[in-house]
């Protein structure tokens, strides 16, 4: 998720170093220099190696980090220049990593009983980062809290009241915290095995950032209760987007997307009926292009990009993109990815993974 100004080439020129510019290969120096924005993604390697990267917007590859394992989303501080990636679910870690390669990685992991969720969020001045974990046993999600400035240690948990908790993030000034609980049980004895489908419990949460406090919290209605709520971004105006995914029968057309602010109820998008069949009823990523007023939306079931107005939820664009994962703003309009390897208009041998993150 990315929020205000992006950083550019200069910015991100000037934040890195001669040191870390005279490390790179002519090639992905060249990348740097011509392109208008940075931003990182997961991948999986043609050899099988995991890792992440810092890629330009043409989708040229600036650097690369080696990663343990597959990633999933990512996470980015404006106030510190930091960024982390975080394990696929049932995964139990978390490497932070400074883009600009002036100090070294840190890797979390998280403690017993708890796996991630494959998201988080800094807090607004980077001092803490929220983590969407998963308290296998106990059957519920939380939200783990770590200390930027103290190596990243551990320092406490609240409640996500709710299960299967995936996305998260954090409001502009810090003081929400976002949740979308996706409702569905899983435990790491059965892998990425879903236990409840028939009797999930989908949810969308506002915290109190500071003590964890239940602010709010929206159930689905019986007849979208699987519908699982996944994924989140903020618009400027403080509105929360959120995507889903169906795992009801194939044949429905519920709706996919939709928007709330704090003391508002939810308000589901009408999408055209072909555009949710394009979708594939698989909405894998959101995000806001604050500055354009459209939010893009990813289907890598249906392979499609779609990007809607921001004030109406009106269609504005539909792209076939095989595989369509990662989503996040560009200069203009909205830049994806995806696991057949595309990159705005590149196309390598590298599998990008589900999210992209725009540094800035």
């Amino acid at each position: 998720m990315w929020r205000g100004e992006a950083i550019d080439r200069r910015g991100f020129l000037k934040a890195a170093g001669i040191t870390f510019t005279a490390a790179l290969a002519p090639r992905s120096l060249m990348a740097l220099e011509r392109t208008d924005a940075v931003y990182a993604s997961g991948f999986k390697a043609p050899d099988g190696s995991f890792g992440v990267a810092t890629v330009s917007e043409r989708g040229e590859i600036i650097d690369r980090v080696a990663l343990p394992a597959r990633a999933h989303g990512m996470a980015y501080s404006a106030a510190t220049g930091r960024a982390v990636a975080f394990a696929r679910r049932p995964g139990t870690f978390a490497m932070v990593f400074d883009p600009s390669g002036q100090t070294e990685p840190v890797m979390i992991t998280s403690p017993e009983g708890r796996h991630f969720y494959g998201h988080g969020h800094f807090s607004p001045d980077g001092r803490f980062l929220y983590a969407s974990e998963n308290d296998f046993d106990g059957n519920r999600g939380i939200i783990g809290v770590y200390d930027a400035r103290d190596k990243f240690r551990r320092i406490a948990e609240f409640d996500a009241h709710g299960i299967g908790t995936h996305d998260m993030t954090v409001s502009d000034d810090g003081k929400l915290l976002v949740i979308a609980n996706g409702g569905i049980e899983t435990h790491p004895d059965f892998g990425r095995t879903k236990l409840n489908v028939d009797r999930m419990e989908p949810s969308l949460v506002l915290l109190d950032a500071k003590t964890g406090a239940l602010i709010q919290r929206h159930r689905l209605p019986a007849s979208l209760k699987q519908l699982s709520t996944r994924h989140l971004d903020i618009a400027e105006n403080g509105r929360i987007w959120f995507a889903c995914q169906w795992e009801g029968a194939r044949n429905a057309l519920p709706p996919l997307a939709g928007w709330f602010s704090k003391g508002e109820d939810l308000s589901f998008i009408s999408l055209p009926e072909e555009t949710t069949a394009r979708l594939g009823n698989y909405v894998g990523a959101i995000a806001v292009n604050r500055r354009d007023g459209v939010v893009g939306l990813t289907s890598p079931v249906g392979g499609a990009a779609v990007t809607l107005d921001a004030k109406t939820g009106a269609v504005v664009k539909e792209e076939t993109i095989r595989e369509a994962a990662g989503v996040a703003p560009a200069v203009h309009g909205i830049a994806v990815s995806s696991y057949a390897g595309q990159f705005n208009e590149t196309r390598s041998k590298i599998a990008w993974d589900q999210h992209i993150v725009r540094l800035g």
